[in-house]
């Protein structure tokens, strides 16, 4: 039988229930927060690149470039095209206070204390500190400890921020070998001479295997060690060879001069006395070539005294992979 009387009961219940829960989802949801002021929400005017790059770092007063020009006008013409004067901050990154030194010059004529804005009569390390508030942050990061740093080589010994005479790397040279050879005059020495790397010749620089600013690596290569340098490019000495040559794996700088040589190959001396370094007089050949039974005459000149010698028989000096050729012969 059926009971109308429950239906009516539980709708009773329902509405009551829908009745008590509309308030307080009302009273639990948050209030919209006010409307702020048209003046606070009228957006700022967008900042153009060239206000952004007149700006002073902080702790240094505002300042117009067009003011540091209006003295210092013979360094503009090329600073303006070099990206030190697209930086924010621009003169101020590096001499400091500009602001305090132009408000001496405007009041009383006067400089002031130069030695708080120029760099000239810094130390070498505070002057690559200086550089380094920026660069250290990209490729030059291991330059702190590097041997160029313990010498007191400063970074403006090698770039002029104002006066750049390279197309790139803001050099103060026109090229990056006459920077280099301003100071290493022995490298320059060797690199005229007959055997040679290709560096006077443009197709190599200094910097194909050295890195001026990196103090991690050994005499400032590009590499963790030699071999692994020279071998970028020799990659047909490498190997693996099934007949090694010890002195060929040790090190290339036991029997070749990088930076150049009046010898065949960059030989650090001549054949066979290149040889006899290591081998002597002990087992083949029996006796120790000299100028004496190796020069010959002009007549008849020796073969051991035109940069052949031991390499008449054994051809493969740095290794070889022929099974009947164990003294490295072809």
């Amino acid at each position: 039988m059926k009971r109308p009387w429950l239906f009516m009961l539980a709708a009773l219940v329902a509405v009551r229930l829908l009745a008590w829960a509309v308030p307080t989802v009302r009273a639990g949801s948050p209030q919209a927060p006010p409307e702020a002021p048209a003046e606070a929400t009228a957006k700022a005017p967008a900042q153009t690149p060239d206000a952004a790059a007149s700006e002073p770092p902080a702790g240094h007063g505002a300042f117009d470039v067009a003011d540091c020009k209006s003295c210092h006008e013979a360094v503009f013409p090329k600073f303006e095209k070099t990206a030190h004067a697209a930086q924010a901050g621009s003169c101020a990154n590096c001499h400091g206070d500009v602001a305090g030194h132009l408000k001496t010059v405007t009041e009383t004529g006067e400089p002031g204390p130069l030695d708080l804005i120029s760099l000239k009569n810094k130390k070498a390390r505070a002057v690559s500190e200086t550089c380094l508030g920026c660069h250290a942050k990209s490729h030059h990061a291991k330059w702190a400890g590097s041997p160029h740093d313990r010498r007191g080589v400063a970074c403006t010994q090698c770039h002029s921020v104002h006066h750049p005479m390279s197309p790139a790397a803001q050099l103060k040279t026109a090229t990056e070998i006459e920077t280099c050879y301003s100071c290493h005059g022995a490298i320059r020495a060797q690199g005229l001479r007959t055997s040679h790397h290709p560096v006077r010749e443009g197709l190599m620089s200094c910097s194909s295997c050295h890195d001026p600013h990196d103090g991690s690596k050994p005499k400032l290569i590009k590499a963790d060690y030699t071999n692994e340098l020279c071998l970028q490019c020799h990659t047909e000495k490498r190997g693996p060879f099934f007949w090694e040559h010890a002195p060929v794996r040790e090190n290339c700088l036991n029997c070749h001069n990088p930076h150049g040589s009046n010898h065949d190959k960059l030989l650090v001396s001549q054949q066979p006395w290149l040889c006899q370094r290591c081998h002597l007089n002990t087992r083949h050949p029996g006796s120790l070539y000299s100028g004496i039974n190796a020069a010959g005459d002009a007549a008849s000149p020796s073969n051991r005294a035109v940069e052949h010698a031991c390499k008449n028989c054994h051809q493969n000096v740095h290794g070889g992979n022929a099974p009947t050729a164990p003294y490295l012969g072809r």
